[in-house]
Parts: C-alpha cells; sequence; structure tokens
C-alpha cells in the first residue's frame, strides 16, 4: 500500500510587483524588519523575489500574495496565489 506523506507548511508572503520580466515572470519586492544584532532598533531590509505567473494577469504596483513552491527556472522559486490590490491606473 501506498502512504500518503504529509507536505510541510509552505511560506506565503506578501509583496509589491516591481518588474514585469517576460512572459509569466515578475519581480516582487518583499519588505521586512529585523532588529539590529547590538542596538535592538528594527531594521528595513527588502529582497526581490522572482515569481511565476501563470495567467500573465499582474502589472507593476499590483499587491500580490505569493508561496514558495519548487524551483520552476533558474531563479523562479515562488508561484502567485492571488492579488490582493491592483496598483491604481495613471492618466
Amino acid at each position: 500500500m501506498a502512504e500518503q506523506t504529509q507536505r510541510n507548511r509552505r511560506r506565503v508572503l506578501t509583496g509589491e510587483v516591481i518588474s514585469r520580466t517576460g512572459d509569466k515572470s515578475l519581480k516582487v519586492i518583499y519588505d521586512y524588519k529585523i532588529p539590529h544584532a547590538l542596538y535592538k532598533k528594527e531594521i528595513k531590509r527588502k529582497t526581490v523575489l522572482h515569481v511565476h505567473d501563470e495567467k500573465n494577469e499582474c502589472n507593476v504596483g499590483d499587491k500580490v500574495q505569493i508561496m514558495e513552491t519548487r524551483p520552476i527556472s533558474k531563479s523562479k522559486r515562488f508561484r502567485m496565489i492571488k492579488i490582493i490590490s491592483k496598483a491604481p491606473l495613471v492618466g
């Protein structure tokens, strides 16, 4: 009999789309804060993540929710789950 294994919980993050880098690909910036090692003041940090967007529905400025996944390409390790808010139209 085949035993079913439990998958680990995958990281779910919220970020902002800063670039559309080709077909079905995005760059999302993820902001977070960490305490300084000595002084304990919170320091702002940011990470740029490469994200897979299967339906090509995101635009620059959108707030999105992303999930960690298996490697999709050389740099893409996250996929988009949903769009939280669309960017305001300029013009």
